[in-house]
C-alpha cells in the first residue's frame, strides 16, 4: 500500500481529538429510555433504591463520556451530566403527553403499551426530547449523533435544535424532516413525508431562523413541504398532502393541492 497514504492516515489519527464513540453514546441513551419506559424491556426494578442506583450508574457513564471531550464543553462534565439527569423528569412528563396524543389520534392504536413498544413516531420523539435537552446545554455533536441514530431506526429526521411543543403526534413518520430552527407548537400532527425545511441560504445565515413556524393545533398531511424561516402556518390550519408552501398562511386556513386526474377507458 502507498506509504504516503499510510503516513497521511497516521497524521490524521494523531491530530484527532478525543470524542466518545457513537455506539457508547447511543447505547447509553437507549438504556436511559428503557428505565423511563419499561414497556421496551423485560427488566424490572424491585424498589426505588434500585432505580436510583441504576440512574446513578448512567449519570456516571454520561460524565465519563463528556469528560473525554471536556475541552469542547461550556462547563465541567459533571455539572452538565447532573443538569441533564435532573431534566429527565420533565422529559418524561412531555413524553407521556406525546404518547397520549398518539393514542388519541390514531384509531389503530389500542394502548399506551402498543404506542411505546411499536410506534416509530414515539421512538423518534423520545430520542428528540433527550437530544434537545443536551442541545440546550450547549453540548456539541452528541445531540446530532443521537438523532441520526433515531433517524437510522425510524426514517424520521429531526434536528435536536428544533423547538417542539406538547402533545406532538407523528403518524407513520417515514421521510419526515424537521430542521434546526423549526418551531412547532402544541397539539400538532404530522404525517409521513413532511418536510419543514429551509430555503437555500448562504453559510453566513446559519445562525438565523431558516425553518418554518407551525402554530398550535395544525395538521400537516403526507408529502407536504413547508420552507423558510419567515413562513408561519397559523393555528388550527390544515395543510393537505403534497402541498408546496413558502409563504405564511393565517389561522384556520385550509391549503390543498388540486391534482389533475384523467381516467382513460382506452385499451392499451
Amino acid at each position: 500500500m502507498n506509504k504516503l497514504f499510510l503516513e497521511t492516515l497516521l497524521q490524521k489519527h494523531q491530530q484527532a481529538g478525543t470524542f466518545p464513540s457513537t455506539s457508547d453514546i447511543c447505547t447509553l441513551v437507549t438504556r436511559i429510555l428503557l428505565v423511563l419506559f419499561p414497556e421496551q424491556t423485560q427488566s424490572k426494578y424491585k424498589d426505588v433504591a434500585d432505580v436510583e442506583i441504576q440512574m446513578g450508574v448512567y449519570q456516571k457513564e454520561l460524565t465519563r463520556l463528556l469528560t473525554s471531550m471536556q475541552n469542547d464543553l461550556p462547563a465541567p462534565a459533571s455539572e452538565l451530566s447532573d443538569a441533564f439527569m435532573n431534566e429527565l423528569s420533565v422529559i418524561y412528563e412531555k413524553l407521556l403527553h406525546d404518547i397520549q396524543a398518539i393514542l388519541n389520534g390514531d384509531p389503530a392504536a389500542r394502548s399506551e403499551f402498543e404506542v411505546i413498544r411499536a410506534y416509530p413516531g414515539f421512538y423518534a420523539i423520545a430520542f428528540y426530547r433527550m437530544a434537545n435537552a443536551l442541545y440546550h446545554l450547549n453540548i456539541p455533536l452528541i445531540p446530532r449523533i443521537i438523532m441520526e441514530f433515531a433517524h437510522s431506526k425510524t426514517g424520521i429526521d429531526i434536528h435536536p435544535g428544533a423547538t417542539i411543543g406538547k402533545n406532538f403526534y407523528i403518524d407513520h413518520g417515514t421521510g419526515i424532516v424537521i430542521g434546526e430552527t423549526a418551531h412547532i407548537g402544541n397539539d400538532v400532527k404530522i404525517y409521513q413525508g413532511v418536510t419543514l425545511g429551509a430555503l437555500s441560504v448562504s453559510k453566513d445565515k446559519a445562525d438565523t431562523k431558516r425553518h418554518p413556524t407551525i402554530e398550535d393545533n395544525v395538521i400537516i398531511y403526507s408529502g407536504a413541504t413547508i420552507l423558510g424561516g419567515e413562513t408561519v402556518v397559523g393555528h388550527s390550519s390544515i395543510i393537505g398532502g403534497n402541498v408546496w408552501l413558502t409563504e405564511s398562511v393565517p389561522p384556520f386556513t385550509r391549503v390543498y393541492h388540486k391534482a389533475q386526474i384523467e381516467v382513460s377507458t382506452k385499451k392499451v
